[in-house]
């Protein structure tokens, strides 16, 4: 029995490290010469702000709930656990104070949204990161 739980210990602890060192990035349409900060992207993300610093409409993207970028955006850059931006949100939407970023299945699905629409924000695995993007924040 007890070898079965440090069986399970390790394993956790191996994909909760794996989790850790993935690097994320914001990412916008090549052609946005914003300067965008952390705390500009945790607003946008979180419906407080509805544009880029520059004026122009943000529109934000998330990667689909369960997720490991988006569990590490969440928990990195907006300081909140998946169930928290569930709660967040309900709540935004239950008063008709906001609706949350549209979502997609991974980094390919954000690429092609952003390179489709110079309005868009998202973040995918900074391993995915090509010409179609530029990179406004890592973390």
């Amino acid at each position: 029995m007890k070898l079965a739980q440090r069986l399970v210990a390790v394993t956790l602890l191996s994909a909760l490290s794996a989790f850790a060192s993935a690097e994320i990035a914001v990412v916008v349409h090549p052609s946005n010469k914003d300067a965008i900060d952390a705390k500009e992207v945790e607003r946008i993300f979180l419906g407080k702000s509805k544009s880029f610093p520059g004026g122009a409409q943000a529109l934000p993207i998330n990667q689909s709930e369960g997720g490991a970028v988006r569990g590490a955006f969440d928990s990195g850059l907006l300081g909140k656990s998946a169930s928290q931006m569930k709660a967040y949100w309900s709540k935004l939407v239950f008063t008709g104070k906001g609706t949350p970023p549209q979502e997609v299945p991974g980094d390919a699905e954000v690429k092609a949204l952003i390179g489709s629409n110079p309005s868009t924000i998202g973040y995918i695995d900074a391993g995915s990161v090509d010409a179609s993007v530029k990179v406004v924040h890592k973390f």
